[in-house]
């Protein structure tokens, strides 16, 4: 999730490349670190409408298969500790594998594992928010319908096993260095009556010389106060503008 605010710092991340014993590329590594006015994640705020910064590293195997790792502070968490049920988690880990590719035409797959995991300590009987989901996206040049699944609870909520997201965006670029970004979404949360909700995005991102980007979006979504308002009475689903500065490696 993101939001608006300023967005500040921005980390380094190095890259390098891995060579098979004949001399061809058996792949290759990407990075990417920056740091957002807010940290949306399916248009909800992830930090009580505050900057986070942000960094993943990723292994592109040239046969489509690869593996990431990626890493943003967060407080949704922590923003619910009390002196009775106290919550310490403050970071989101998440770790990925997949394979991608394409068969002409401007078609493109992608599917693979993703977990999402908060370090940290809870209280007993609190239902942990790691989360293993299952995804899997068909693109068509700049148009893409991507499909996540739920093989445990969802983020916290119990019983909620079998929660789906679907996602549809486009990426269009309308000029040397700029991109359109247009996204709507739903996520079901399963077996939890009021907390599914929809999501829509629409912004712009510029590209610049170095591998520096800088996004500019707005997004809303019609969650329920009742469920997404945190204990200072922030509503975390509300439309906000998100400014975000990366470079990828």
């Amino acid at each position: 999730m993101r939001r608006s605010s300023i967005s500040v710092v921005v980390l380094l991340l190095g890259v390098s490349g891995l060579v098979r014993a004949g001399g061809a590329p058996a792949g290759t590594w990407v990075g990417n670190a920056g740091a957002v006015s807010d940290y949306l994640f399916r248009g909800l705020s992830q930090t009580n409408r505050q900057p986070a910064v942000q960094a993943g590293l990723e292994y592109d195997h040239a046969g489509g298969w690869y593996a990431g790792g990626w890493g943003s502070n967060v407080s949704w968490l922590s923003d619910a500790s009390t002196s009775a049920a106290p919550i310490s988690s403050s970071v989101e880990l998440d770790l990925y594998t997949g394979c991608r590719g394409s068969f002409g035409g401007g078609w493109s797959w992608d599917a693979g594992l993703y977990r999402y995991q908060y370090p940290g300590s809870y209280p007993r009987g609190f239902t942990r928010p790691h989360t293993t989901e299952g995804y899997a996206a068909l693109a068509w040049k700049s148009v893409s319908l991507k499909y996540s699944y739920a093989f445990t609870n969802l983020f916290g909520y119990a019983g909620s096993r079998h929660s789906s997201y679907v996602d549809l965006s486009w990426n269009q670029e309308f000029a040397p260095g700029w991109l359109l970004n247009a996204h709507a979404g739903h996520q079901h949360v399963a077996n939890v009556p009021g907390a599914s909700y929809s999501d829509w995005k629409l912004g712009v991102t510029r590209n610049f010389a170095g591998q520096w980007s800088v996004a500019l979006a707005y997004g809303d979504t019609d969650a329920r106060r009742a469920a997404y308002t945190n204990a200072e009475g922030h509503y975390l689903g509300r439309a906000t503008a998100v400014l975000g500065v990366t470079r990828s490696f």
